[in-house]
C-alpha cells in the first residue's frame, strides 16, 4: 500500500492554487488586451468613415464650383487632372519611403483587374453627372449605389445585411424614387451618367474589399495602379473628344481664384481616392456607400445655393429628407458600440469566419 505523507499533500494542493491563478491571470490579460483592440478598431473604423466623408464632401463641392459656377468646358480634363495628382503624389511618396507598394511587374494589371477600368469610369461619369444636374438631385440619385452595393458584397462578398440594415437601405430607396419622381430640371444626359456612377461604385467598393483582402499589393499600390494604367486611355479620350484643346483654350487660367479650386479639385480626388480604400478595409463597402451619401445631408442643402441650377419643389424636399433619416438610423446601426459577451465572440458569421 503506498501513502502519502501531509508535507506532500500541503505541496500539491499549493501547487494546483499556484497553476488556477496563472490561469486566471492570463484569462484577465488577454481579456483586457481583445477589449483594447476593440477598442482600437472601432475608433479606426469611425475615423476612416469620418475621414471619408469629409473628403467626399469637400470634393462634391468644388467639383460643382468648378464646372458650373465657372463653366469650365471638360470634367475629362479634370478627370485627367485628378489622375496626375494621384501619380504624382503616390510617386513622391514611395521615392521618400513615406509610403510603399511593390513595383511595377507584367502582371500587376491582371492581379488588380477590373479595377482600374471601374475607377475611370466612375471618375468620368461622376464628374460628368455632377456636371450635368443639380447637387440635390445629383445627391437624390446616389443613393441608388446603395442598394447596388448591398446586392453585389451578396454575391461576390457573401455577406447577408441584417434585417435592420435592409430596412435602412430600402427607406432611402424609397425617399430617393420620391425626390426623383419631381424633378423640375429633368436631364436625361446626367441621369444616365450618374445611374452609371452608381453601377460602377458598387462595383468599385466591392472589388476594392476583395483585393485588399486577398492582394499583396495593398491600399497605396491600388491608388498608384489604377490611376497609372488609366492615365494613357484618359489622356486619349480626353484628346479625341476636343476636351483637350478646350481646357486649354479655357479663358480662367489666368483667374487665381479658379485655379486653386481646380488644384484643390485634384489633389482632393487623391485624398478621395485614399480615404475610400481605407473606409473599405477597416469597414465593408456598403457603409463606405452609405458614408458617402450621408454627407449630402450638407451638400443638399448648400446645392440649393451653389451653381445657381437646383429647382425647388416640396416634394423632391420631403423625399431628400426621407433618405436622410435612413442614412441617419443606417450610420447608427453600423457604428453602435456592441458589448458582446465572451460566448459571443466565436459565433460564425455567413462567411463562415469567427467573429
Amino acid at each position: 500500500m503506498t501513502t502519502h505523507s501531509a508535507g506532500d499533500k500541503s505541496s500539491t494542493t499549493l501547487e494546483l492554487s499556484t497553476t488556477s491563478s496563472d490561469d486566471s491571470n492570463t484569462s484577465l490579460n488577454s481579456k483586457e488586451l481583445r477589449n483594447h483592440d476593440d477598442g482600437t478598431l472601432f475608433f479606426k473604423k469611425v475615423g476612416s468613415a469620418l475621414m471619408y466623408g469629409m473628403a467626399s464632401f469637400m470634393i462634391t463641392v468644388v467639383n460643382k464650383t468648378v464646372l458650373t459656377s465657372y463653366h469650365f468646358p471638360s470634367f475629362l480634363f479634370l478627370s485627367l487632372g485628378q489622375l496626375s495628382a494621384s501619380i504624382f503624389v503616390l510617386g513622391l511618396g514611395r521615392r521618400m519611403k513615406f509610403v510603399t507598394y511593390p513595383p511595377l511587374k507584367r502582371n500587376t494589371f491582371m492581379k488588380i483587374f477590373p479595377l482600374p477600368l471601374i475607377f475611370l469610369g466612375n471618375m468620368m461619369f461622376g464628374l460628368g453627372g455632377t456636371k450635368e444636374l443639380s447637387l440635390p438631385m445629383f445627391a437624390a440619385l446616389r443613393r441608388f449605389s446603395i442598394l447596388m452595393t448591398m446586392l453585389l458584397e451578396l454575391k461576390i462578398l457573401g455577406v447577408r445585411p441584417s434585417f435592420t440594415v435592409q430596412v435602412s437601405v430600402y427607406a432611402m430607396i424609397a425617399g430617393a424614387l420620391l425626390a426623383a419622381s419631381d424633378d423640375l430640371s429633368f436631364n436625361m444626359k446626367g441621369y444616365t451618367f450618374v445611374m452609371i456612377t452608381n453601377a460602377l461604385t458598387a462595383s468599385n467598393g466591392v472589388y476594392v474589399k476583395k483585393k485588399l483582402d486577398t492582394s499583396e499589393i495593398g491600399k497605396y499600390g491600388l491608388m498608384f495602379y489604377n490611376s497609372l494604367f488609366m492615365f494613357m486611355p484618359a489622356l486619349f479620350f480626353t484628346y479625341f473628344t476636343g476636351d483637350l484643346e478646350k481646357s486649354l483654350t479655357f479663358n480662367q487660367w489666368q483667374n487665381p481664384y479658379f485655379v486653386i479650386q481646380f488644384l484643390m479639385s485634384c489633389f482632393m480626388g487623391f485624398i478621395l481616392q485614399y480615404s475610400t480604400m481605407l473606409c473599405t478595409q477597416y469597414n465593408s463597402a456598403l457603409t463606405t456607400t452609405i458614408v458617402g451619401c450621408l454627407k449630402n445631408i450638407c451638400v443638399t442643402y448648400l446645392g440649393m445655393f451653389i451653381g445657381g441650377d437646383y429647382i425647388f419643389s416640396w416634394l423632391n424636399c420631403i423625399g431628400i429628407n426621407i433618405s436622410v433619416f435612413a442614412s441617419l438610423l443606417y450610420t447608427y446601426i453600423t457604428f453602435r458600440r456592441k458589448q458582446a459577451p465572451d460566448k459571443e465572440l466565436l459565433i460564425p458569421t455567413t462567411r463562415g469566419v469567427a467573429v
